[in-house]
Order: C-alpha cells, then structure tokens, then sequence
C-alpha cells in the first residue's frame, strides 16, 4: 500500500515538475528536456502491457493539457508505453526478477539501463518532433533539436536516476 502511495506521489511529482520547471527551458531557442518520460521508464516491469500503455497515455495526455499541445505527447508516450515491455524484454530475462521489481542501474547494469533509456527517450523525442514539425521542412533544424533534446534529457533522467540509486542504496 505504501508502495503505490509513492509510485503515486512519483508520477505527480515529474509531472509538476515537468509543466512547472522544465517545460519553461529552451536553451538556445532549441534544447527541450523531456525528463517526463523517466516515469515511464520505471513503472513496475510486471504491470500488464495494456495498462503500460494506459498508464503512458494519461501521462502524456496531462503533459498536453498543461502545455496546450494537442496530443503530441499523448501519441509519443503512448507509442513508448506499447514498446516499452518486448524492449525490457530483450535486454533481461523478467521471470527471473522478483515481484515489482522496477527497471534501474542495478537491476540492469549501467550499459544495458543506459541502451534501454537511449532507445525510450530517442524513440520518443523522434515521435514527438516529428509529428510536431509535421513534415520535413527544416530537416537539418529538426534533427539538431531532436538530438540535443535527446542528449539534454537523457543527462538530466541519469542524474535523478543515480539520485534514486544512492538512495536505495542507503535504504538497504
């Protein structure tokens, strides 16, 4: 019970923080960090991959209404959510994990969590760019936003994950 209460204040916690703080960055008129999608990222791997995608599109649908953005987020967090599963799938073996185990540096070694966090983020910054630009107008523009923003937030999701990480290692 406790458990869910945290994941709860977890996932309320990154979206305020996400619409209040960081939706208001943009370095250099381009970099947009997304760290949103860290929630995404550590849901529970046994949570079914029909509520995985609910879940994700709540997610991006609150993004969207805070940042008046018409579904862009919902349609990329969406997409992340439904290939989050066989992609966890195919860096570990799940049925040896125990119950309610999360993703994290520890459970999957540095250089598997960091493909897995490489691969989420990428696909969806791909997604929501893409969709947002509408076509390929800029392509030049377009790719320099998603890579910076993809490199902006995958060091910003690192560093609240090795905050997670020390803490769980104090806990222990």
């Amino acid at each position: 019970m406790i458990r869910r209460i945290r994941e709860i204040i977890f996932f309320v916690l990154f979206v305020l923080f996400q619409t209040l703080v960081i939706s208001n960055i943009r370095l250099f008129g381009i970099v947009t960090p997304f760290i949103y999608i860290y929630v995404i990222m550590k849901f529970r791997i046994d949570i079914s991959r029909s509520f995985m995608i609910l879940l994700s599109f709540l997610l991006g649908l609150i993004i969207d209404i805070f940042s008046n953005t018409y579904g862009l987020h919902a349609a990329a967090c969406t997409f992340i959510g439904f290939i989050r599963q066989p992609l966890i799938e195919s860096f570990i073996d799940t049925k040896e994990l125990p119950d309610e185990s999360a993703p994290s540096f520890r459970l999957f070694g540095f250089a598997k969590f960091f493909r897995y966090a490489l691969l989420l983020v990428s696909l969806h910054h791909v997604i929501l760019f893409v969709i947002d630009a509408f076509g390929f107008n800029q392509p030049l523009l377009l790719l320099i936003r998603m890579l910076s923003s993809i490199v902006l937030s995958l060091l910003l999701i690192f560093i609240v994950e090795s905050f997670n990480q020390g803490k769980i290692k104090r806990g222990e």
